[in-house]
């Protein structure tokens, strides 16, 4: 591994938990392949449910502000 690599993971490892599931999810997104295949489809199925359960009542939705306040939290 080369010394810039070495840097950039201890980098990474230095984020928050959240900061560094962001940055795997952008980094994965840029692999060409069936790596993404099943990632996209777990996204698709879980959001699926989770419309269909919004549909049915059984979850209530969240206003976009307050999705975007808590993702700007998260990545602080």
């Amino acid at each position: 591994m080369s010394a810039e690599l070495e840097k950039l993971e201890l980098e990474a490892f230095s984020l928050s938990q959240q900061q560094r599931a962001f940055l795997a999810d952008r980094l994965l997104s840029s692999l060409d392949g069936d790596v993404l295949n099943d990632v996209d489809i777990a996204w698709i199925v879980e959001a699926e449910y989770r419309y269909k359960e919004y549909k049915e009542g059984k979850r209530q939705g969240i206003a976009a502000q307050d999705v975007f306040a808590e993702a700007d939290r998260m990545l602080k």
